[in-house]
């Protein structure tokens, strides 16, 4: 599926933390500093891994086509092995036939964007960091308490802290989509809008408040084949994305798919 360049989407931007926020690193062991650091690039410096926004982008586009339709052909659940587009054992049957096409048909809309076991991702999210000069270790330490679930009351002697990063932190933010089809790009769009609304949160303990993040897109240039040779040779700028039409070809996708059928809702 990638054997031949198609397209490239770069888009570039700014994440702001709007609230607190904790990508945690895991219990530290150091004789001093928090209990519960955050993550930390090598110049210590705290920084949002593309993985983690990719898994929160990818759950959010789920639960947007969940709501219209179970069809495990657009969208399946890949934590689960019987509800996943292509099982196991399906993928020895479809390695038989020793077909490509067959496979990325047989793939749900999720998984041909964002990847599979058996299908490479079109998204990459590269990891995000704050931009230099304009961090100088200005971290905060939050206290905590273990709960006892049975008496609501604080357990005596099992006081913690842990580590955020304040709001008002700037993260450079990069996302390159490969060979993606107009209502790909339309439906990575759909999640990309409710970054910048704000609706969304990375990280932990957001039940407490923290993590929630906005999004500023600042450039989206769009490269396809016929540009291929400019975009290799110069310094080629590319076209603004045409969101509105690839949100267009999406919802034109979706109807078509859903026509005749009864969408799953929740009422």
């Amino acid at each position: 599926m990638f054997d031949k360049f198609q397209s490239r989407l770069n888009l570039k931007g700014t994440v702001e933390t709007q609230t607190a926020i904790r990508v945690g690193a895991g219990r530290s062991t150091a004789v001093v500093g928090s209990d519960l650091p955050v993550v930390r690039d090598v110049e210590g410096a705290p920084y949002i891994p593309g993985s983690s926004f990719k898994g929160v982008l990818r759950s959010y586009v789920e639960s947007i086509l969940r709501s219209l339709t179970e069809k495990k052909s657009i969208v399946c659940n890949p934590v689960n092995h019987n509800e996943q587009c292509i099982t196991k054992e399906k993928m020895e049957t479809l390695k038989k036939e020793q077909n490509d096409q067959l496979i990325l048909d047989n793939t749900c809309w999720v998984c041909q964007i964002f990847g599979s076991l058996w299908y490479a991702s079109k998204l990459q999210i590269r990891d995000l960091y704050v931009p230099k000069g304009q961090w100088f270790g200005q971290f905060q330490q939050r206290d905590g308490v273990a709960i006892d679930r049975d008496t609501e009351t604080a357990v005596g002697g099992h006081l913690y802290d842990f580590e955020v990063v304040p709001a008002g932190t700037l993260f450079d933010f990069q996302v390159i989509v490969d060979n993606a089809s107009d209502w790909q790009l339309g439906m990575l769009y759909l999640g990309l809008s409710a970054f910048e609304k704000g609706d969304l949160t990375i990280g932990g303990a957001s039940s407490r408040g923290l993590g929630v993040i906005t999004l500023t897109l600042d450039s989206a240039n769009y490269i396809d084949r016929t540009k291929i040779m400019d975009y290799l040779t110069a310094d080629y700028e590319g076209d603004d994305a045409q969101w509105e039409s690839w949100v267009k070809a999406f919802k034109d996708r979706i109807e078509a798919e859903l026509e005749g059928t009864d969408a799953q809702t929740d009422g």
